[in-house]
C-alpha cells in the first residue's frame, strides 16, 4: 500500500525544515510524536513511516496551519543575534529555573511511592544527569560558542558545531528514557499532588528542551555550517 503524501512539496521536506519555517508545526509534530530535533533532518514521509502515524491525517494538520493567522513569525525570520538572545532568555534560563524543582520533586515521589507499580523509579537520577549535561552544554555556549556567532570571527569557533550536536543527541537519548520512566507523563489514578506537578513538570521540560534543540540544530547551527567547514 502506498502511504506516500500525495503533495511532495511537503513530504518530500525535511521536519526540521517544516518546524522551522512553519508556525504552529512543532506542536502538531509533538502532537504526532515526530522528532523534529534530534532527528530533524529526516523527510516528514519518512518521519511518519517510522513513527507509524497517518500520512494523510498527518498532512492535513500540517496544512491547516496555513488557513491561521499565526501568533508569532516563524523562528527562521530571527537574525542570528535574536536567535541566540531568544534562546538564552527562553530555554537557556528555563532548563535552569525548572530543573531542580522537579529533581526535587521526583526525589520526594520515589521516596514517599516506593511500593507503587507506576513510581517512575530512577527518574530523579535521570533529571540529574540531564542538568549536569546541560549546565555544562550551556555553559560553552554562552562562554566560547554564542559570542564567536556574535562576533563572526572569521568564522572561527573553539568548540565545533559537530560536537554540540553529539552532546543534543545524548539529551535526546535522556528524553526518551524520561518518556519511558513517567509513561509518557501519564499519572495514575489516584497520584498525589506532588506527582501531578512533577509529571506536569516533566511533560513542560520536554517540551521546551526539543523545542531549544531545533532552534539550534536546524535554524541557528545551519547559518554557521558552511563557514565552519572552511576553517
Amino acid at each position: 500500500m502506498n502511504t506516500q503524501f500525495p503533495i511532495p512539496e511537503l513530504w518530500e521536506r525535511t521536519v526540521g525544515d517544516i518546524a522551522a519555517t512553519l508556525p504552529g508545526a512543532t506542536a502538531v509534530l509533538r502532537r504526532f510524536k515526530i522528532d523534529f530535533c534530534c532527528n530533524g533532518d529526516l523527510t516528514l514521509d519518512a518521519a511518519a513511516h517510522r513513527r507509524g502515524v497517518d500520512p494523510d491525517e498527518l498532512e492535513h494538520a500540517l496544512e491547516a496551519l496555513g488557513t491561521g493567522a499565526g501568533e508569532t513569525a516563524a523562528p527562521a525570520s530571527m537574525d542570528s543575534n535574536e536567535l541566540i538572545d531568544h534562546i538564552e532568555a527562553c530555554y537557556h534560563e528555563a532548563h535552569r529555573r525548572t530543573l531542580p524543582e522537579l529533581i526535587a520533586l521526583s526525589r520526594k515521589v520515589e521516596a514517599v511511592h516506593p511500593e507503587h507499580p507506576k513510581v517512575p523509579a530512577g527518574l530523579s537520577d535521570a533529571l540529574q544527569q540531564m542538568q549536569s549535561e546541560l549546565e555544562q552544554h550551556m555553559a560553552k555556549e554562552e562562554a566560547i560558542l554564542f559570542p564567536a556567532m556574535r562576533q563572526w570571527a572569521n568564522g572561527k569557533f573553539d568548540i565545533p558545531i559537530s560536537e554540540l550536536r553529539h552532546e543534543h543527541d545524548d539529551q535526546g537519548t535522556l528524553l526518551r528514557l524520561i518518556e519511558s520512566l513517567t509513561d509518557d507523563f501519564a499519572t495514575p489514578d489516584g497520584a498525589c499532588r506532588s506527582w501531578q506537578a512533577l509529571y506536569v513538570g516533566t511533560a513542560q521540560l520536554a517540551e521546551d528542551l526539543m523545542e531549544h534543540i531545533h532552534l539550534e540544530n536546524n535554524i541557528l547551527f545551519p547559518q554557521f555550517a558552511a563557514t565552519e567547514s572552511r576553517t
